[in-house]
């Protein structure tokens, strides 16, 4: 089974049916409910998607009791990725090799959970936030939904050139 890492970005957009990916998000969690493909979320990620939902802008605002509820109802079928201690250091570590500062470290540790759980593929609308890691995740394929956007990588990743379009599923070779 296809192994699927999903960025807190891809789980927002998927979570809230007026965002303007909700509709190229919501068929991998649906995906992922119907048991088609593997789901994983890192720890870090249950606290930003519980922050993010909680404090969206939405008229009414979400209750912190509906958000923990659209949590419970959307990831139950996921596979939590936790980080040790030696992990955050490991992180910590390629932050200063590759002198990156401030919340870079939040995408870095999900792109390190992502290979810890050696996933098939890391979800995001947020690219330009895990190409910054260069060939530590390049055997991952990083799917990218920003409608008509195409990536060049400089040779960062292998084998990301795609353009997504919106409404259509893409195959994996």
């Amino acid at each position: 089974m296809i192994k699927v890492l999903f960025d807190t970005s891809v789980l927002v957009a998927s979570i809230l049916v007026n965002h303007e990916q909700h509709s190229a998000c919501i068929s991998w969690l649906i995906r992922v409910k119907r048991g088609e493909i593997q789901g994983y979320i890192g720890t870090h990620t249950l606290a930003e998607l519980y922050a993010i939902l909680s404090a969206f802008p939405a008229k009414p605002r979400l209750s912190p009791q509906l958000v923990q509820q659209l949590i419970k109802e959307n990831l139950d079928s996921f596979e939590i990725i936790s980080l040790t201690s030696d992990d955050y250091k490991a992180v910590i570590n390629l932050m200063v090799t590759l002198n990156l500062r401030g919340g870079a470290i939040y995408d870095a540790l999900i792109a390190y959970g992502s290979l810890k759980a050696e996933v098939d593929h890391l979800l995001t609308l947020n690219l330009k936030h895990f190409i910054r890691f260069g060939g530590r995740i390049e055997k991952i394929w990083l799917f990218w939904f920003l409608c008509g956007n195409e990536v060049y990588t400089d040779g960062f990743f292998v084998k990301i050139a795609l353009k997504v379009l919106p409404y259509k599923h893409f195959t994996i070779p």
